[in-house]
This record gives C-alpha cells, sequence and structure tokens, in this order.
C-alpha cells in the first residue's frame, strides 16, 4: 500500500512542498485569514514570523523573555503571539503559537540565491503537535 493512501485513510491531510534552490522546503497557509510563504524547518524548535508581518497577519504579540538563535544569529529580542488561527488549504488549527523575531537573515540567504523572502518559519513544536509525517522523496508533508 502506498504511504499517501494508508496515510489519508487514518485522517492525515496532505501538504505539498515547493524545494527551493536552498534545499529548504516551501508552502503557502493562511494566518489569521492572510496568506504567507513559510519554510517546513524540523530544526527550528518553535515556528516564528518575522517582526515586520506583525501587522500583516493581524498578530496580537506581548513581549517575551526568550532570546532567539538560529542560522548565525544568536541573542535576539523577541515577542510571542498566542493562539492564531492557521491554515493550510482546507486543514485549520485555531490555536497556533508564533515566536515573533528578526528573520532578515533568513531572508537575505534566500534573496542571496535568488530565491522570495518568507513571512515566516513552521518548526518543530507544529510538526510534532500535529503529529507530522514529511515525505521527503513526494515533496510533501502530511498533518492531523
Amino acid at each position: 500500500m502506498q504511504l499517501r493512501k494508508f496515510i489519508e485513510a487514518h485522517g492525515f491531510y496532505r501538504i505539498p512542498l515547493k524545494k527551493l534552490i536552498t534545499g529548504h522546503y516551501l508552502f503557502s497557509a493562511k494566518i489569521n485569514g492572510v496568506i504567507g510563504n513559510f519554510i517546513l524547518d524540523t530544526g527550528a524548535s518553535t515556528s516564528c514570523i518575522g517582526f515586520n508581518e506583525s501587522s500583516h497577519f493581524s498578530l496580537i504579540s506581548e513581549d517575551s523573555i526568550i532570546k532567539a538563535a538560529g542560522a548565525g544569529a544568536i541573542n535576539m529580542d523577541t515577542m510571542i503571539s498566542l493562539k492564531n488561527t492557521f491554515a493550510i488549504e482546507n486543514w485549520t488549527t485555531k490555536d497556533m503559537d508564533f515566536v515573533l523575531f528578526d528573520l532578515s537573515h533568513v531572508n537575505e540567504a534566500l534573496t542571496q540565491a535568488n530565491e522570495k523572502p518568507v513571512h515566516g518559519i513552521i518548526g518543530a513544536d507544529f510538526l510534532k503537535h500535529h503529529r507530522a509525517v514529511i515525505d521527503y522523496g513526494r515533496n510533501c508533508f502530511y498533518v492531523k
């Protein structure tokens, strides 16, 4: 039996991914009804949005004592936005949390590789909570 048939029969939803020349995987989703582009990153512990995207997605955020690090940047200030609606095509969750921080270093790397900037990164917190299965061979992932 194919993975797709098996996993969809068990209530998982299939989400296509686009592989970028940087090796990252990209997909589109809506936060609070507004479309954005996101990198799927199993190495990111939390899902995050760039500071400058806060008003774009109508995020209500509050200060956070957490400092962010990743992709060559360390000790970055953050904010947090709780209980947002996150939708990928016909799949939706209403309790998605995001850490907000400066994603300019990520988008600069994408721009240098002639890729478009992203609005955010979807990380391991989301993947674990929604029992994600990534099918690298077919450039997609599944969530429940």
